[in-house]
């Protein structure tokens, strides 16, 4: 159903409805994109230390989180109606999770920073075949501009080793977190929060059979609480609370500011000044972003009107 054959109410409801859902999913990218400026502190060695007690954290901070707004019962109730659909989005987070580390010891970082560009198009793609939504031409030329910007800025660091395993993990990465954007949209009348901590807890039961030991000192555990509550407890309640009110294929374009912003946290606050490529690959997805959000913007007003 078109915005031009529901109501003047409806309209104006829905469309106040996606500019909130495109907010918190941008907020999640970016408090998401200061992960590289954390980790950069830590001085954890074994890494997968550092994803145990990052989701653990998440874990609790999400299910605090529901404690404190829907109370003991409605905590155990959200986690019983989450579904199949909840299951399968608490898998995909987990998978990404725990892919990630795998991956970028077989392969270079930028292989899978460039992989994952490919979210957009994958979202767009599951959501066109799996459930008819309609992708527009701008939506499509934004993802090409989108995937563009992140080989500009990730072409200075490919070394020419190029791992089959790695980079197949790199690219299930992408499919399962385009998979968990397409579901949180489609299933409205599920809440996600309670699967995105599940997620979490698989991660961290996966991680802690993995690790070398638990034990780290009080000054990094406090750094990995933050890594865990901020960084990503607060993104993944804020991308499954935004992605059930906009568009997948927009919801997965703007958690591409995660790319866009973590070169940008890391030289403010370590002086890691980005490469020229970056900064320019930087430019052209915001740029894309821009173009799309102010395209989308003046129809809706048009619409509105």
């Amino acid at each position: 159903m078109s915005l031009n054959t529901l109501s003047p109410d409806t309209a104006v409801n829905d469309i106040r409805k996606e500019r909130v859902g495109a907010l918190l999913v941008f907020g999640s990218a970016f408090f998401w994109s200061f992960g590289g400026a954390i980790a950069r502190f830590l001085d954890v060695t074994d890494s997968w230390t550092i994803v145990f007690w990052r989701n653990f954290f998440a874990a609790v901070f999400l299910i605090a989180f529901m404690l404190l707004r829907d109370g003991p019962r409605g905590t155990i109730a959200l986690y019983r109606n989450m579904g199949w659909p909840g299951f399968v989005v608490a898998c995909t987070f987990a998978t990404a999770t725990t892919c990630f580390i795998i991956a970028i010891g077989y392969t270079t970082v930028a292989n899978v920073v460039l992989l994952q560009a490919g979210v957009p198009l994958f979202a767009a793609l599951m959501s066109r075949v799996f459930f008819g939504e309609r992708i527009t031409t701008l939506t499509w030329g934004a993802i090409a501009a989108v995937i563009a910007g992140v080989a500009i800025m990730v072409s200075g660091s490919f070394t020419g080793s190029v791992s089959p395993i790695g980079d197949a993990l790199a690219l299930t990465i992408a499919i399962v977190f385009a998979a968990t954007t397409v579901i949180t949209r489609r299933y409205t009348n599920v809440r996600m929060t309670p699967a995105a901590s599940l997620g979490a807890l698989v991660a961290c039961v996966v991680s802690a059979t993995q690790a070398g030991a638990l034990l780290v000192p009080l000054d990094q555990l406090a750094l990995l609480f933050v890594f865990g509550t901020l960084n990503l407890g607060l993104g993944m309640a804020l991308f499954v609370t935004g992605a059930r009110l906009v568009p997948s294929a927009l919801a997965a374009l703007l958690g591409t500011g995660e790319t866009m912003l973590a070169p940008v946290w890391v030289a403010v606050i370590h002086g890691e000044i980005p490469s020229e490529r970056a900064i320019w690959g930087g430019l052209v997805i915001l740029a894309a972003l821009i173009t799309y959000l102010g395209t989308e913007f003046r129809r809706q007003q048009a619409n509105r009107r």
